[in-house]
């Protein structure tokens, strides 16, 4: 009988696969790339057609053995690897070494592709191989081989000029500087003031609702017309004089508004609205969206539950299209099915037809049947995919809209008061898209039945002070979102984009928001000063824009690499030459030195920027960024203490892991303690006796818990201790300590011990 070799990505996909094509196939698992670049230069070979060198990756090298082996039993090899540009070129690596082993010597070898994991799809790929797709493995060597030449290049550069352990890419540069940027013009933002003029109005026994001032005395009012509190109380008091009690209406104008629903997901927009509605990264929204993708059990054995999660495409295949429908009306009813499919339009140049968008392979699969079989992640993404796809399928929703003007004693004087109703929620009833950064609308509001000539009550003129803000940090969502509408990156690199950044500590993120740190900064100055073209958002994408065009064979991907690489390597040997570390790392300020008048500037250590003297090493003046010239010369006493070794004043000093209480008198004596006083728990030291456990912040800020005799006595906990004794070890202290999946704990200090109970709580004791 013969055997065919059957070869995916990961061993979750091969064990769902193998169920499906039974006796007569092998399936096993690639895990991921099985071959890379050398990681060393020359690598790719710029004089030589940019000549390609290949090693297997270390980790997966039993993995590819086991192929090998099984190869040798075989009779035929069928690649069924992602349907992407990777998947292309993990399977064009796997034969390659496999014709190095002089293996597939008169053995079929077939590409197939498939983008849901259903017996259905599976046969029918099966049934229907092609060859390699040459023109999609050129497309990922170009990018690879782009991304190595940068990489090993422009790094080097960044050790020399910055400092050593940097490194740039060729995507994440310029999203870098998306980030810095926006940081900057954060920084720069002045905020206005400005007033809005807000009446309180109630109609008969109809809720209150909100008018908005728009006219005053005639003039039209922009967001700048009020803009003090003496000019909105003269207007308050105006308004109220004129008003008497009452507005009156003048004019009511009613609409209907349709708002269609959103299209199914894409990569993108599923990392975009995961991040909104369920809070996950982009890393985690694919890591999860793979185990829905690969095959869950849910009772009858392993099934792919979504399609093929890396696509830039909106299409949906005509059988899932009908199945939907069938949904919706079954549902729904026919009142919420639109007469003809709804059709979305790719904006993606190189989404490919036979792709399809992110859905359930089959919508009769409801999220709640399925729950009790998904971890909790699983389902919260699965249900979001779900219900997104049923919507996409469903009738527009329409809404009433109602603007009404109101006035103050006589028309020059106007107030506008908006509100809308969901006549008819269509698709509504299933799902709504998110929005970042959305701020609450008045239109969102109900009014009462309001006609012209009604008289209502006016409650209140209230005067309210704003002021505007800065543009938001990016969120992952907004990130994704900004990088393709630049045409940055593809489907499958967002979360790597991210990750990298984060990894190479050049963001950080602050309540979910990205925010440079120093060594981010001067990295992203030194690229935008030297190497603009590089991190310029037009050039990046249409690089982008080339490589997809390699993948659809309409160009060549060697005269890219070569267009490519002459001006870049020129520009890097120019500034290797020509530019000093002090050029990157020193920014100028217009201040004189307290010390010795030699300018200052802004200066990169090893723990970030800081203010130093230019005179260095001959003058030490530092002080940090955030601090001015006169709070750094004239250092903040503590109130009403005086040192306890010389009975010198103590002053709040800045030292390498922050802010710390130290004397006046120092170096002559040099007595510090922490500004934050250690909190006695009042349980005493079970190694020396003498002293009591206190609270402590590590030079990283993390508390722990150590004798209040340090440094004679060096004993410390990481948890909170317990005055009880260990009734395994009989050890004086227990430790309390808490976790998400087990609660709080009981526990004994002692490794060796190893002793645990958990701890009830209030409830639980009440109960």
């Amino acid at each position: 009988m013969s055997t065919n070799l059957v070869i995916v990505e990961s061993p979750a996909k091969a064990k769902t696969i193998k169920k499906y094509l039974g006796k007569g196939y092998e399936v096993m698992a690639s895990y991921g790339h099985v071959r890379d670049l050398l990681p060393k230069e020359g690598a790719v070979d710029p004089s030589n057609d940019f000549a390609m060198k290949y090693q297997i990756i270390e980790k997966n090298q039993k993995h590819i053995d086991a192929i090998v082996k099984a190869m040798k039993k075989s009779d035929a090899l069928y690649l069924a690897t992602d349907p992407d540009r990777e998947g292309e070129a993990i399977s064009w690596h796997i034969c390659e070494h496999l014709k190095e082993k002089k293996l597939l010597k008169d053995k079929e070898v077939h590409r197939v592709v498939f983008h849901e994991i259903t017996k259905r799809a599976i046969q029918e790929a099966m049934d229907n191989p092609r060859p390699l797709a040459e023109d999609l493995v050129n497309a990922q060597q170009a990018r690879r081989a782009l991304d190595f030449l940068v990489g090993f290049n422009l790094s080097p550069l960044l050790w020399k000029k910055i400092r050593r352990g940097l490194s740039a890419g060729r995507v994440q540069s310029p999203a870098l500087r998306m980030i810095v940027e926006r940081e900057l013009e954060i920084e720069k933002f002045e905020a206005k003031e400005y007033w809005t003029i807000e009446a309180d109005l109630k109609k008969g026994d109809s809720a209150q609702f909100m008018g908005k001032l728009t006219y005053f005395e005639g003039e039209k009012l922009t967001q700048f017309s009020v803009n003090n509190e003496k000019q909105a109380l003269s207007t308050e008091q105006t308004l109220n004089k004129a008003a008497n009690g009452t507005l009156k209406v003048i004019k009511v104008d009613k609409r209907k508004r349709k708002r269609n629903p959103a299209p199914p997901f894409i990569t993108s927009t599923l990392q975009q609205e995961a991040s909104r509605k369920i809070g996950f990264t982009a890393q985690r929204t694919m890591r999860t969206a793979q185990q829905l993708y690969e095959g869950i059990d849910t009772g009858s054995g392993a099934i792919g539950l979504i399609s093929y999660m890396r696509t830039d495409s909106v299409n949906l295949a005509q059988e899932a299209v009908d199945e939907i429908r069938g949904f919706i009306d079954q549902r729904y009813g026919k009142d919420n099915l639109p007469e003809t499919p709804n059709v979305y339009k790719t904006k993606s140049k190189n989404a490919q037809e036979a792709h399809e968008a992110i859905r359930p392979t089959s919508i009769l699969n409801e999220p709640a049947a399925i729950k009790e079989h998904l971890t909790k992640d699983q389902f919260k993404l699965y249900e979001l995919i779900w219900k997104r796809t049923l919507s996409c399928q469903m009738i527009h929703a329409t809404i009433n809209t109602m603007a009404v003007d109101l006035a103050a004693g006589s028309e020059q004087n106007l107030f506008r008061a908006n509100g809308s109703s969901i006549e008819t929620p269509g698709f509504m009833a299933v799902y709504q898209e998110d929005v970042d950064d959305a701020k609450a609308s008045d239109d969102e509001k109900m009014l009462p039945a309001l006609v012209e000539g009604n008289e209502i009550n006016l409650l209140k003129i209230r005067p309210e002070q704003h002021f505007t803000e800065p543009p938001p940090r990016y969120s992952e969502a907004s990130l994704v979102k900004t990088l393709e509408e630049h045409g940055i990156g593809r489907p499958s690199t967002y979360a790597s984009i991210i990750s990298t950044l984060q990894q190479r500590e050049y963001v950080t993120l602050e309540k979910r928001r990205f925010k440079p740190t120093d060594v981010g900064r001067i990295v992203n100055k030194f690229l935008t000063e030297y190497f603009f073209k590089y991190v310029d958002y037009e050039f990046t994408a249409k690089l982008e824009d080339e490589l997809d065009a390699i993948s659809r064979g309409e160009e060549d991907w060697l005269p890219l690499l070569a267009s490519f690489w002459s001006p870049f390597k020129h520009l890097i040997d120019e500034t290797e030459a020509n530019v000093s570390r002090q050029d990157v790392t020193h920014e100028a300020l217009d201040e004189e030195c307290p010390k010795c008048s030699k300018p200052l500037s802004i200066r990169l250590g090893r723990r970030g920027r800081f203010v130093g003297c230019t005179g260095f090493p001959e003058c030490d003046y530092t002080r940090s960024l955030d601090e001015d010239a006169e709070s750094a010369a004239e250092p903040e006493v503590v109130e009403g203490r005086t040192c306890p070794k010389c009975d010198s004043p103590l002053i709040i000093r800045t030292g390498r892991y922050g802010k710390f209480i130290g004397c006046s008198a120092y170096p002559d004596c040099k007595h510090i303690e922490p500004i934050d006083k250690p909190q006695d728990t009042g349980v005493e030291c079970p190694e020396c006796h003498k002293g009591t456990m206190v609270s402590r912040k590590s030079r990283y800020g993390k508390l722990f818990y150590s004798c209040s005799c340090y440094p004679e006595c060096k004993y410390a906990v990481w948890n909170e201790p317990v005055n009880e004794p260990c009734p395994n070890c009989d050890w004086p202290i227990l430790t309390l300590k808490t976790t998400k999946r087990k609660g709080t704990e009981k526990i004994c200090p002692q490794k060796e011990c190893g002793y645990s109970e958990p701890v009830e709580s209030d409830e639980q004791e009440a109960s």
